[in-house]
């Protein structure tokens, strides 16, 4: 084979593997949590989602089902690793005067667009004074579709792992 050929043939695999690799995963739709496979949580809740994603901007509607409590809680993700400004909830067990948490939050793409991740940085007025948690998730989709969100929260008091797995409706 002369050297044309081989530079051609090369540079074809780079640019298939290039438009392979750029691809990224769209997370739209409506997901349940498999309680069973999930893990880091408390053990009487269960959890939906419905995504919605155009471009770089994904937009989140959870609900948090639990035993005589249910909430939804509305997200919204741009993916450009920009730091941004966000309201995170009210903790459900926090006292009915507390202040609103404050957070800052950055979203992008994984290397090789096979995920997503989001840090976050909350700040929540105590009474012993103001307590920052670190919160980041990472998306990506299994090889079977389905929506794996690890999630890994440090804060003083406590620091732990959760993966949540979900099954699109």
């Amino acid at each position: 084979m002369n050297r044309v050929s081989i530079i051609g043939i090369l540079g074809l695999l780079l640019l298939c593997s290039t438009t392979i690799s750029a691809q990224k995963p769209d997370f739209s739709g409506s997901w349940t949590m498999d309680r069973a496979r999930s893990f880091g949580l408390p053990g009487n809740m269960n959890q939906t989602m419905t995504v919605k994603q155009s471009g770089d901007e994904v937009s989140v509607e959870t609900k948090l089902i639990q035993p005589n409590n249910e909430r939804t809680v509305n997200d919204n993700y741009v993916l450009d690793g920009k730091e941004r400004d966000f309201a995170p909830p009210v903790p459900p067990n926090a006292p009915a005067n507390s202040p609103a948490p404050k957070g800052k939050r950055t979203a992008y793409w994984m290397p090789g667009n096979k995920g997503i991740l989001v840090d976050e940085v909350t700040t929540t007025e105590a009474p012993k004074g103001p307590t920052v948690t670190k919160v980041t998730r990472k998306w990506t989709l299994s090889s079977d579709g389905e929506l794996v969100v690890d999630m890994f929260v440090d804060n003083p008091n406590i620091s732990y792992e959760a993966k949540r797995i979900f099954r699109k409706n």
